[in-house]
């Protein structure tokens, strides 16, 4: 398979200062909380606190009054992984771990392997022996070990998470204790949104694929709101690649439950790949926040995705995967359906091309 689970090869750079205060992480001669806080000091520099901006172009072509968009791409890998990623290195580097591990087919890979690299703890990347990504050559350039297993995206999950307990590893992997962990760090992303609009937007769409970005959103609204921050909850819109992602399957079936995909009807190509699985590690999440925040969910073509990409390079000028737009086109659905009356709209667009 010929398949693209990442943004174009990237620099993966970070600031000289960054790279000082690494230094400083790396120094086994300092005490542990005075590494913790050089790594802390890295996650503040370099993750999060993404650009919103308002797609005025967008809201013209398509009659849809403050439009915003929020780019995930401003992280120093390219895309929202950098968040999960960054707070596990974090987390490892505090219960004092010597390697983490995890499976990829791209980015989440990318991004892990930069956060080690920067604490200075071994990184083990597991990737499907079928899957080809140019971002392998990112990882190996940051010093993680690259293993290749058999099988499906989720098998190789599986195998890693095995790996990672029998070896006394940090596992950094979708669905198991971290879970926590990573949906608190994507809710952050909630948290800047708030910051720049002042209140949450009326809706809030997402791509989804294992639902853990979408479900840390959802969950950062809603802490906002109990704690009165914001005035309400925004309806959370999912999208994923046309009946590929079992979050989307289940809400539009109905289900109460996050039923897994016949494996063989899973078509990967170039564009969907970011999207599409059998299995979401954390789909129940997911679901979740659907049902609870009166969402939607939508199926999306290859076709409408690459028509995105090309449409915001031309009227936005932003270069954005084809995957991390389906959100947006989701969010555009909804209005084609209901002609939404003037509020605040946001799109997360996770990844650049």
């Amino acid at each position: 398979m010929n398949l693209k689970d990442g943004v174009k090869t990237a620099e993966n750079k970070v600031s000289s200062e960054a790279r000082k205060l690494s230094d400083l992480v790396k120094d086994s001669r300092k005490s542990l909380v005075d590494r913790l806080e050089s790594y802390e000091d890295i996650i503040s520099l370099e993750v999060g606190d993404t650009g919103l901006s308002r797609a005025k172009t967008l809201e013209r072509e398509f009659d849809l009054r403050q439009l915003h968009v929020k780019y995930e791409g401003d992280n120093p890998t390219g895309t929202q992984k950098d968040r999960i990623a960054f707070a596990q290195l974090y987390d490892a580097l505090r219960r004092e771990y010597k390697v983490v591990s995890l499976a990829t087919c791209g980015n989440y890979g990318v991004a892990m392997a930069l956060a080690a690299d920067l604490a200075g703890i071994a990184c083990k990347v597991y990737i499907p022996e079928s899957y080809h990504t140019d971002r392998i050559q990112e990882m190996e350039k940051l010093n993680a070990d690259i293993i290749r297993l058999p099988g499906s995206y989720e098998d190789v999950v599986m195998a890693s998470t095995t790996h990672a307990t029998e070896n006394g590893w940090y596992d950094a992997n979708p669905g198991g204790a971290n879970t926590p962990l990573q949906i608190s760090a994507y809710a952050q992303i909630a948290q800047e949104i708030f910051e720049d609009l002042g209140d949450a937007p009326k809706y809030c769409a997402v791509p989804v694929s294992n639902g853990t970005l979408f479900a840390g959103i959802y969950r950062g609204f809603v802490s906002l709101h109990k704690r009165g921050k914001t005035s309400r909850v925004p309806k959370m819109i999912a999208a994923s690649s046309s009946f590929k992602n079992p979050i989307v399957q289940s809400f539009l079936q109905g289900l109460d439950h996050c039923k897994d995909l016949n494996p063989e009807r899973i078509k990967e190509t170039k564009f969907n790949e970011p999207l599409i699985n059998w299995h979401s590690f954390d789909g129940e999440e997911a679901l979740y926040a659907l049902r609870e925040s009166d969402g939607s969910a939508f199926n999306i073509s290859d076709k409408k995705l690459r028509e995105m990409t090309a449409l915001l390079a031309k009227r936005e000028g932003f270069k954005i995967l084809p995957a991390a737009t389906a959100g947006l086109i989701g969010l555009l659905e909804v209005h084609k359906k209901l002609n939404l009356e003037p509020d605040r709209f946001v799109a997360v667009l996770t990844a650049k091309y």
